[in-house]
């Protein structure tokens, strides 16, 4: 998933925006970004987790050579998580999650999962 995404994500349940990004692994990749037009981001720069508006400096070249291998997605109004991995978000409704490979996500990661999301359970 590249950071760039967490400008047009919203919770699919509550609608609300920006998420909170937690990430666990990050791969570099080899992308050119010398001709790219600043800002990426319309409205939040997920790479450094502000409001385009806020930030001084535009971090767009550092940004586009960074891959989220594997993290998670947490809307603060409602609750619900999404898990991403193989750097692809997943953000299903509730009705369409696989309870078993939640759990199992839970558990390969419970170590740098943050507390307000395990004590939640939700989904």
């Amino acid at each position: 998933m590249k950071y760039r995404l967490m400008d047009i994500l919203a919770c699919p349940i509550c609608k609300n925006f920006p998420l909170e990004l937690y990430v666990f692994k990050v791969k570099n990749i080899n992308r050119k970004t010398e001709d790219i037009d600043k800002p990426l981001c319309e409205l939040y720069c997920g790479f450094k987790d502000k409001y385009v508006k806020d930030l001084d400096d535009m971090p767009c070249n550092e940004c586009m050579g960074k891959e989220i291998v594997s993290g998670i997605l947490y809307c603060s109004k409602c609750g619900r998580w999404y898990p991403i991995e193989d750097e692809i978000p997943r953000m299903l409704p509730d009705d369409l999650r696989d309870r078993d490979e939640d759990i199992k996500f839970l558990a390969k990661y419970k170590d740098k999962i943050p507390e307000k999301i395990l004590k939640k359970k939700i989904p």
